[in-house]
């Protein structure tokens, strides 16, 4: 969230949205193993790293982040569209179990509100306890925000929060993306079948990273996520990004296919070197390489 909004209000404070973040996170599971906490102030977690990799759920929204705000409003519309294709790759083909929150697989527009069906007196402190606890978000806390909490006990709350599901239709690109990454992730053995160990990753930029999964006899996997400007890597002394001997990369999927959308995906290994595509994810696999007259001179 805080990725894709700019925001790292109130339990969101002790998180940066960073590429380093998201490499531990596939890497480890939790962010936070018993390290300094500081909106808690106190210590947040438990050492997770033995644990495999499917054990840790992973998801961009739920109901709580959802619901925890002012306005109801779901990741995709508080981001832009390459942003949200991108991380919702980087989600679903991770090594962790991913968890679509109702909706989100053909971006719903609806919001989700908290809703509640209470006995009057009841129902007032319920909405009293919201204005309160969402108090904490600065940006909530401002008078002009108070004015648009929806009251947990009013029916529009909760008629306003349903599902359209004509959307999939409606919708149909970003529904599309999201059945394409589950069927790559079924028949990829590197995403079908994660394993600890399985995957390792550099910072490549400022909102850049590359994840490397390893499979078995050179069949490797990059998943390139970059929600930043386009990146032009001279040079690229990043060892996971050399292919494996006598390979070359080829691109195998790509959050910018005009399918989903996108405005298009040319070749990110170049003579002018990695040229890493702006707000887009990009799978590549390796295929043999074609002798050229330079392979030719060096044998």
């Amino acid at each position: 969230m805080v990725a894709l909004t700019g925001h790292h209000e109130a339990y969101y404070t002790d998180h940066l949205g960073k590429p380093q973040e998201f490499i531990s996170t596939i890497k480890w599971g939790y962010l936070y193993q018993g390290q300094w906490y500081k909106w808690q102030k106190q210590r947040r977690g438990t050492p997770g790293f033995g644990l495999h990799p499917a054990t840790f759920v992973t998801f961009l929204q739920n109901h709580d982040q959802v619901a925890n705000s002012a306005r109801g409003l779901r990741c995709h519309v508080l981001t832009s569209p390459g942003r949200y294709r991108a991380i919702t790759a980087l989600m679903l083909l991770g090594p962790g179990t991913p968890m679509l929150f109702q909706g989100q697989e053909f971006a719903a527009s609806s919001p989700f509100f908290y809703f509640a069906d209470h006995q009057q007196e009841l129902a007032k402190r319920v909405y009293q306890g919201r204005v309160e606890f969402l108090a904490q978000f600065h940006s909530i806390a401002t008078p002009e925000m108070q004015a648009y909490l929806p009251d947990p006990a009013d029916p529009a709350t909760f008629e306003r929060s349903k599902l359209d599901f004509s959307e999939r239709e409606q919708h149909a690109e970003i529904y599309m993306l999201h059945r394409d990454l589950l069927r790559l992730r079924r028949e990829e053995p590197v995403f079908r079948a994660p394993r600890r160990g399985g995957v390792d990753g550099a910072v490549l930029g400022l909102e850049a990273l590359v994840l490397r999964f390893f499979g078995e006899n050179g069949h490797d996997r990059l998943l390139f996520v970059n929600l930043g400007l386009d990146l032009a890597l001279h040079p690229a002394p990043e060892p996971r990004l050399a292919p494996p001997e006598g390979m070359q990369w080829e691109t195998r999927w790509s959050s910018e296919d005009p399918r989903y959308g996108g405005c298009g995906t040319p070749p990110l290994e170049t003579e002018e070197n990695w040229q890493i595509p702006g707000q887009a994810a990009v799978v590549l696999i390796p295929q043999e390489r074609e002798n050229t007259p330079e392979d030719s001179q060096d044998e």
